[in-house]
């Protein structure tokens, strides 16, 4: 029984050597400016290897950190597992944050070591000199260079409880997460997706996975990589969801499963229909948050169920739930029923259990002996947030949910204070912190309004030193939204810009979210209201 990932994926490559691990389609190549095509399992362990020796010489080991800035690429895996072998934990670092993000990132994880792409390896070291952390920056093709200090944890042995990784989340109330992910983490996470079974049944040396989602979320790192790792499958990552070529990426990669999001059936619905859409070999497709109004039709239109899940990065799949069993209640938002192994609780404002089709907070544990089993350790240097997400012996979600007649789960909305963009879960706060800093912004709150396309879209309301008249509001929104993209990711920059006298405040000058949320769509058309979503674009890297 492997213990770590890199064993995990040690033992699939001595049982199916001449498979494909990952396939780089040509479209992502070239993005990349890296060779297309597909790297077996043995080749891949054989490169591992090397790489793992590398790093032991150079010193690495049990309880060290390593910044991982690789995107989808090929080299994320080699360095992931290499590191893995050593019990050296890893930080993804999404390419589209900028400084603030950065320093905070850099500072608060105590990476010693990134390997960064070139073009983002300035920005990676400003951001450490600026928060006084000394890190050594290397390419994905260099050799390690000597660690700093001896490993932290050298004289204990690495096995499942060894922290694997440290990914962030977004954080609701303030600076994002850092939830610590043990080998036990991604590891139950591969062999639940290995033998969760109906629908989503994954066949043992068969499969080709392709997902477009960023490997620095769970998903793509635990549930896909895994997945295809236990199964002795082939990953196919592509560098980002490309809606006019999907169908033909899918098609000539062979792809037999598909990840996806909720705004990508709704962007894929737009084209016009051919005769083509239903030719591909995928069996189904693994994901969350479609429109309901267009679950039925998609699934008609391209001929593939979309299976729709619930799961965290708090939770891995220590509580995970997916409608893979008919019936799916299709156009609900049905996310199906827990397994034996999933205790569920749905919990009232009043503390009391919601009953049938009423709503409540999605309240969860695993069962058994260990109520956290598969789950998060905690948060990176926040018990106190870790144990008020675990109060009273259950993790509380903050995602409102309700059971129906038939006993399985429909989810509501969200009781956090998090913008849902495309997928990105953005906090109101950190923006809000960025927008803060502008000379021009005496107050700023951040909110949701609805997008047709993304879900949701940024607004922000702002409170000025020296209120603009309507004909200077344009050019200062733009100034605002030019400067927070050099310090937030594009997709967390407002994509509205209003312009209010003062914002809504509890008696102790607290935001009223609740307010704020109502108010915002209302802002939207108005003349004190800057449209800058054109603005919002990937921003290259100096």
């Amino acid at each position: 029984m492997s213990a770590t990932v890199y064993q995990a994926f040690s033992q699939s490559a001595r049982q199916w050597p001449e498979n494909s691990f990952l396939c780089i389609v040509p479209e992502t190549a070239q993005v990349y400016g890296i060779p297309s095509g597909e790297i077996g399992y043995a080749q891949m362990h054989e490169r591992i290897e090397a790489l793992k020796n590398a790093y032991q010489a150079a010193g690495y080991g049990h309880g060290h950190r390593a910044g991982l800035l690789l995107e989808n690429r090929p080299a994320f895996f080699l360095h992931w597992f290499a590191l893995n072998a050593l019990g050296v934990s890893v930080v993804p670092i999404n390419a589209d944050l900028r400084s603030a993000e950065l320093e905070y990132l850099v500072g608060h994880s105590e990476i010693s070591i990134a390997v960064a792409l070139p073009s983002h390896q300035a920005v990676l070291q400003a951001a450490a000199k600026a928060v006084s952390s000394p890190l050594a920056i290397i390419g994905p093709d260099d050799a390690p260079v000597p660690a700093a200090a001896p490993a932290p944890l050298a004289s204990q042995p690495v096995g499942t409880a060894t922290e694997c990784a440290l990914l962030y989340t977004s954080g609701t109330t303030g600076r994002p997460k850092g939830c610590i992910l043990t080998n036990e983490y991604f590891l139950h996470t591969g062999n639940w997706y290995a033998n969760v079974g109906g629908m989503a049944t994954l066949r043992p040396g068969v499969e080709r996975m392709l997902t477009p989602l960023p490997l620095v979320h769970m998903n793509a790192m635990a549930c896909s990589t895994m997945g295809m790792v236990i199964t002795g499958g082939c990953l196919i990552p592509l560098d980002r969801f490309h809606p006019r070529t999907w169908w033909d990426t899918v098609r000539e990669s062979r792809a037999t499963v598909v990840h996806y999001l909720g705004v990508m059936p709704a962007i894929l619905m737009k084209a016009a229909p051919t005769d083509q859409d239903s030719r591909h070999n995928v069996r189904f497709g693994f994901g969350a948050g479609i429109d309901r109004s267009l679950h039925a039709p998609f699934e008609q239109r391209f001929g593939l169920p979309l299976l729709e899940a619930w799961a965290m990065t708090e939770t891995g799949s220590g509580a995970v739930v997916i409608a893979n069993h008919e019936p799916r209640y299709i156009g609900t938002s049905c996310f199906g029923k827990e397994e034996p192994d999933v205790l569920v609780k749905l919990v009232g404002d009043d503390g009391q259990p919601a009953g049938t089709n009423e709503p409540g907070e999605l309240l969860v544990k695993h069962a058994g002996a260990n109520p956290r089993f598969g789950f998060f350790s905690g948060y990176l240097k926040d018990e106190a947030a870790t144990q008020e997400a675990w109060q009273d012996g259950w993790f509380h979600t903050g995602d409102i949910v309700m059971r129906n007649e038939h006993g399985h789960l429909v989810f509501i909305d969200r009781k956090k204070n998090v913008i849902r963009r495309s997928g990105e879960n953005i906090s109101a706060v950190e923006v809000e912190s960025v927008l803060l800093q502008h000379p021009a912004v005496k107050a700023a709150a951040v909110a949701a309004v609805p997008d047709e396309v993304r879900g949701d879209e940024v607004l922000a309301c702002i409170v000025c030193t020296t209120m603009p008249d309507t004909a200077a509001m344009a050019d200062l929104a733009q100034d605002i939204v030019k400067w927070s993209l050099a310090r937030l990711a594009y997709y967390k920059v407002p994509g509205y810009v209003a312009f209010v006298e003062a914002l809504p405040l509890t008696a102790t000058n607290k935001i009223q979210r609740g307010e704020l949320k109502a108010k915002a769509p209302t802002l939207v058309g108005t003349k004190a209201c800057i449209d800058t979503c054109a603005m919002k674009k990937r921003q290259d890297v100096a």
